[in-house]
């Protein structure tokens, strides 16, 4: 197997990190969705000659490293991801026949950025976010505690 992708007349090695999130950034991704929207998400990044190399579901929000080919634009491989996820999301889980115009599950926007040389370590970011979020949280647990106790009136006089 080649170690880049390659197109007729070009080899290339493009990755992003990308972010979206659900309209109005609830948080809905979980039981029989979130076990689901990995294979939905892939499937609809194959359709665009494009791959999720690293990924991980959050309750509000979606990282993914993506190969995507040099033919295609970021932002039209993202905005068809969002879209057809959107109807199928709708038609399996919200029990919707047909689609409504107006009708949304993600956000209209996304974040994404270029992977250059540092691919491992956004890799292990996405990896281990959900372990750095509970990290940070028992951070802002101690700092609270520390902040109280040197609030409260010691009885030491």
């Amino acid at each position: 197997m080649k170690s880049n992708p390659s197109l007729n007349h070009t080899q290339w090695d493009y990755k992003y990190h990308v972010v979206f999130i659900p309209k109005r950034r609830k948080k809905v991704i979980y039981g029989a969705l979130r076990k689901h929207l990995g294979e939905i998400l892939h499937e609809m990044a194959k359709q665009k000659e494009s791959k999720i190399v690293e990924g991980h579901l959050k309750n509000d929000h979606i990282h993914m490293l993506m190969r995507i080919p040099p033919k295609y634009a970021v932002s039209n491989v993202v905005g068809y991801i969002e879209g057809k996820s959107a109807i199928a999301i709708a038609r399996n889980f919200t029990g919707r026949k047909r689609n409504f115009v107006g009708e949304n599950f993600w956000a209209r926007g996304f974040f994404v950025s270029t992977v250059g040389l540092d691919e491992e370590m956004v890799k292990n970011y996405i990896r281990n976010q959900e372990k750095e979020d509970e990290r940070l949280d028992q951070l802002k647990l101690v700092y609270i505690k520390d902040e109280e106790e040197e609030k409260s009136p010691s009885g030491d006089s």
